[in-house]
């Protein structure tokens, strides 16, 4: 793999990045409601999940979902009911579940993680950004074509962590007045769980 080619590879992972997407909205209405260590735990939670559609690419499981219209209508759907999930969760909520950067607790913390997991498997966009763009920049004459898909995964879940960390502390440090504030805090949750519920509506209703 020549390094012009590696760069275009870097370049179109950081543009596809930062296209708000569920797994981005998702780490955005961690940080925004709960602070920078809840948007931190979302978004290693949705770099793991990364990994896991990396490794179905890679073993080809990836390309059968995507191929079987039943098994990718049923990724969706459990993609879509799950932010929904997590949606009605937030608006039925008694009081506010949002608090300063260092009040959430470990168990929080660790629910968070694996709902950015959750997030991030259960999104059929990222199975198609493995099995769709990885391909473009392998060479049919590759010697070592599962090597450098694997690598090339790997640089881009490390693009992908990159990005997510800049954009948690950037909402953090935006927002942190309004989370010290009790009211404006239950208004955050209850907005995260209204965008939760679209975005689960969005992605139960399109073509992907």
């Amino acid at each position: 793999m020549s390094f012009h080619t590696y760069m275009l590879f870097v370049g179109a992972s950081l543009l596809l990045c930062l296209v708000p997407g569920p797994d981005m909205l998702f780490l955005l209405g961690r940080t925004i409601a709960q602070g920078r260590t809840a948007g931190l735990c979302a978004a290693f939670g949705i770099n793991l999940g990364a990994y896991v559609h990396l490794l179905a690419a890679v073993t080809g499981l990836s390309a059968l979902i995507l191929a079987s219209a039943t098994a990718f209508t049923a990724v969706k759907w459990m993609g879509a009911a799950y932010l929904l999930y997590l949606g009605v969760g937030a608006l039925r909520s008694k009081g506010n579940v949002a608090f300063a950067a260092g009040d959430v607790r470990p168990s929080a913390l660790q629910r968070i993680f694996w709902q950015g997991f959750l997030n991030d498997v259960l999104n059929p966009k990222v199975a198609l950004f493995y099995v769709a763009l990885l391909p473009q920049f392998m060479s049919a004459q590759d010697p070592a074509p599962v090597t450098h898909l694997i690598a090339l995964g790997v640089v881009g879940n490390m693009v992908g962590i990159a990005t997510s960390i800049t954009y948690v502390f950037l909402a953090a440090r935006l927002t942190d007045s309004l989370r010290r504030n009790p009211t404006l805090s239950a208004l955050l949750t209850k907005a995260m769980g209204a965008l939760f519920v679209g975005l689960g509506l969005k992605l139960a209703t399109e073509k992907v």
